[in-house]
């Protein structure tokens, strides 16, 4: 290495995970936001110059920067503006109230109190708010809650009539407003969600960046470096765009994002990308244009996911297709001949059915072998579709920490069996489809280390195991969290591993993951981010 230039960064004294091939370092040299060599501590030392900034590990755990393959950075960044009924912030029904009635005297009357993150299977009434109740302590604001998972939201009185939904609404297509008795509860699913989102207060362009920023700062407090932005365009359409393509000009975009855009039908901004000539791929290091996402059904834990057998103590509740099979056929066709990579939410197997069979259709009509179109979510499939995914590489973008978050909650939903076969992992890498890691933020926690360990572990938040013959190593969960991360974005030539000439974007964790239990994984924390061969995050100093 004597040849080489001095380096920017080293790296050295702990344990530098380089990528499931690849293995362990002793050191590790950065230089012009690339890794410039790896191996023991006598081949990087001669990097080492009077401008180098040495890093000693001291025994801790440095591995490639990780990549959450499907969250929502935007909305994350706006939900921290938000109120929080998140479990652990409201965990009874007058915790939620109380937090809502809280906003809304320091909004002052008239004004949208929102909030996000109540999971109704976690309160001590184990049901949705009502209507009736918000009404009681928010009278005068209309207030908009949504549920964890996203796909379910309820409105309080003020808010319907702001949104102008009364009780002769007809639920829309691919949705549902809840009535009781011919009243409304208060509760929407899918589709009659996007009436409120249409009539929310319209976001400034600063407002969003402001967002982006504040988000992915967090972001970077646990080593992620990469992410995938799975729907630009779900709310405030083509400024969503705009707002990120500001933040990375202006060096407010704190991680490398991958952006999905939105091709739904109603809140579709692909024509605009497409006029603008943002094609699946364009873009730089810090933003690239990614798929198209199209909403096939909801989610499992609010029973909207679309299954072939009904849910749990019902004859025939089996979810929500949110589109028709020859629509869902052509909007895909359209997006693939167009050069796009879809991808496409579908949770439940009658949604992945419904998508397996536009993605065929699609490639047989024009042949794309390395597309590598994707199925966001990816839970509960058959092994039959399994082996059709093989067949043509399409790839899962599976969200373990829903089993670690959720996973109590689904055995009450579907028969034990069926839930253990959720979210095959280990199936999906044996199978050769590069399954990546992904926590749908803010649908569930950020925090990469509940993930980690439900990845090694099979566990959920109480303790419960769910389909044990699923569980990977260690390694093999890192590795869905960084490389697999960036295959599933055709990424995997610059990141994703700590070899030479891969970008220098590196995470420093508080302790070695890979030795002693795997409960201690919880204990983690991340110490030290670099992005592009900067420090741009330190636990025990200042922040870049």
């Amino acid at each position: 290495m004597s040849s080489f230039p001095k380096a920017d960064i080293v790296l050295r004294g702990g344990q530098i995970w380089c990528g499931k091939r690849e293995g362990l370092a002793e050191a590790m040299a950065l230089w012009s936001g690339r890794v410039l060599g790896v191996g023991g501590v006598s081949d990087v030392d001669p990097l080492i110059g009077p401008q180098t900034k040495v890093i000693e590990l001291n025994g801790r755990l440095a591995t490639p920067g990780l990549n959450d393959a499907h969250m929502h950075l935007l909305p994350y960044g706006l939900a921290m503006s938000e109120v929080d009924l998140r479990p652990a912030a409201a965990p009874t029904l007058d915790a939620i109230l109380a937090a809502l009635k809280a906003r809304a005297d320091a909004l002052g009357p008239g004004e949208w109190v929102l909030g996000r993150g109540y999971d109704h299977f976690q309160l001590d009434v184990k049901r949705h708010p009502l209507r009736e109740e918000i009404d009681k302590v928010v009278p005068d604001n209309p207030v908009y809650i949504v549920r964890t998972c996203g796909h379910l939201s309820v409105l309080n009185s003020m808010g319907f009539q702001r949104v102008g939904i009364t009780e002769d609404t007809p639920s829309p297509p691919g949705g549902l407003i809840e009535r009781r008795d011919g009243a409304l509860t208060g509760l929407l699913a899918e589709t009659a969600r996007e009436l409120v989102m249409a009539a929310l207060p319209e976001a400034l362009e600063d407002d969003l960046v402001a967002a982006i920023e504040r988000g992915g700062k967090d972001l970077l407090t646990y080593g992620i470096t990469s992410v995938m932005e799975a729907a630009v365009g779900m709310r405030d359409g083509w400024l969503e765009m705009t707002a990120y393509e500001k933040a990375r000009r202006t060096g407010r975009l704190p991680v490398r994002t991958y952006a999905v855009l939105m091709g739904d039908k109603g809140r579709s901004i692909l024509g605009e990308a497409f006029d603008a000539g943002m094609v699946t791929g364009a873009g730089d290091e810090m933003l690239k244009v990614g798929g198209v996402k199209i909403f096939t059904d909801g989610s499992f834990g609010g029973r909207t996911a679309a299954m072939s057998t009904p849910y749990a103590g019902s004859d025939n509740d089996r979810g929500i297709l949110c589109l028709p099979d020859a629509e869902l056929d052509e909007m895909v066709r359209d997006a693939h001949q167009k050069g796009y990579r879809m991808t496409i939410h579908a949770i439940g197997d009658e949604a992945i059915e419904q998508t397996l069979s536009a993605m065929e259709k699609a490639l047989d009509a024009a042949p794309a072998p390395d597309r590598r179109h994707r199925i966001e979510h990816c839970g509960w499939l058959t092994d039959g579709q399994m082996d059709r995914m093989v067949a043509r590489h399409i790839l899962p973008a599976p969200q373990p920490s829903f089993l670690y978050e959720f996973g109590d909650l689904y055995l009450t939903l579907a028969e034990e069996d069926r839930v253990a076969r959720s979210y095959p992992m280990r199936t999906f890498a044996e199978r050769g489809l590069e399954p990546s890691a992904s926590t749908d933020c803010p649908v569930t926690s950020i925090d990469p280390f509940a993930n980690l360990f439900t990845m090694v572990t099979r566990k959920t938040n109480r303790g419960t195991v769910i389909g044990p013959d699923q569980a990977l190593s260690v390694e093999e969960a890192l590795h869905a969290y960084t490389y697999s991360s960036a295959y599933g974005a055709k990424e995997e030539t610059i990141k994703g591993r700590l070899a030479p000439g891969q970008l220098a974007d590196v995470a420093v964790f508080s302790r070695n993951m890979l030795e002693g239990p795997a409960d201690a994984i919880l204990e983690s924390a991340c110490d030290l981010t670099i992005l592009g061969g900067e420090v741009v995050y330190d636990r025990h100093g200042a922040h870049s």
